[in-house]
């Protein structure tokens, strides 16, 4: 492919005008778009991400408005997307956007990085994507249509093998205009036809250029950890209209709300039990009913019943709540 890398270019990016999917920050170019839309799209699926971008921009048209947005706020409009440090982090990247650069986003790709939360490739996206610069955004599509395009079978998250797959991105960029479209259709490329299982090849626009001789086998990986157990038992404690509730003080999930945890050991069955994944963890959770305390720490306090929804709160844990409220406030009828 090395040879012809102007048939391959023209090949994709024709097939990508006809095919490309009606996305709303592919409506909106401006550079700070770019970046809400790359923190979202993080570890989270496109169809998720759509209503969540959509709200925000109207919301938060502006790193200056973000920049001075209470934290609870910009809280409240990110839950249910997870990873919760991204929010935090992009109002940061907004406040330093505003108090380093006035408000206008920079354009240097040393600038665009020393904002927080901007890596390597979120850098590369928002410069190529917004400012039509030759910089390949080199994520997990990425990876994987490259190292099947290339045949290439050393394992791509060991960090000399990724940077091969840096390298072949940069050299396959266009010379002069087009670089964001190109690098676009090279994503869309991964995420419809170059997917994860099962490859469309037999449709692939590029099929002639590829030489994967078993691209479903490709990329190589490292094994994955284990997937380790974990159980987390909380409380659902009532006091007339009002629920206990804790606020966390962790990375992850600081600023948010959820059950507290029990604080003696439980008698009886759970009142909601439900599972969930945190990093390489499967976590068990049990709700059980409890007395109210005596006494609650700094971080508990009392929320009523009808201001929950309100509250920024952890998924995982605004799924129980939900189950808690509907049994609480509709309660099964005794057996008879």
């Amino acid at each position: 492919m090395e040879r012809d890398l102007s048939g391959f270019r023209t090949a994709l990016t024709d097939w990508f005008r006809a095919q490309a999917r009606d996305l709303p920050w592919r409506r909106n170019r401006h550079p700070y778009a770019v970046l809400v839309s790359e923190l979202m799209l993080q570890q989270t699926q496109v169809a998720t991400v759509v209503p969540y971008f959509e709200k925000w921009m109207v919301r938060f048209p502006d790193a200056a408005t973000l920049a001075a947005a209470p934290e609870a706020e910009v809280m409240r409009l990110w839950q249910g997307l997870g990873y919760y440090s991204r929010a935090r982090t992009l109002q940061k990247a907004a406040q330093k956007i505003v108090a380093d650069h006035q408000g206008a986003f920079p354009r240097a790709l040393e600038a665009i990085q020393a904002l927080p939360g901007v890596g390597r490739y979120t850098a590369a996206a928002i410069a190529t994507f917004a400012f039509d610069q030759p910089l390949p955004p080199v994520d997990g599509n990425l990876i994987r249509v490259i190292a099947r395009l290339t045949d290439f079978w050393e394992p791509v998250d060991r960090t000399d093998a990724l940077e091969s797959i840096w390298e072949a991105a940069t050299r396959w960029q266009p010379s002069g205009d087009g670089a964001g479209l190109f690098n676009e259709a090279l994503m869309e490329l991964g995420a419809l036809i170059c997917t994860p299982r099962s490859p469309s090849c037999l449709i692939c626009p590029v099929h002639r250029f590829c030489a994967a001789q078993q691209p479903e086998q490709l990329p190589v990986k490292k094994p994955r950890p284990k997937i380790e157990r974990m159980i987390e038992e909380c409380a659902w404690v009532v006091r007339g209209g009002e629920v206990l509730m804790e606020q966390q003080t962790g990375k992850r999930w600081r600023g948010l709300w959820k059950l507290p945890p029990l604080a003696e050991p439980h008698q009886g069955a759970p009142l909601v039990e439900m599972v969930y994944p945190f990093t390489n963890h499967r976590v068990e959770l049990s709700v059980y009913p409890a007395s109210a305390p005596l006494w609650v720490p700094e971080n508990q306090t009392w929320i009523a019943l009808e201001d929950l929804e309100a509250v920024p709160m952890t998924a995982p844990h605004r799924r129980a709540l939900r189950k808690l409220l509907k049994n609480h406030l509709n309660p099964p009828a005794p057996p008879v």
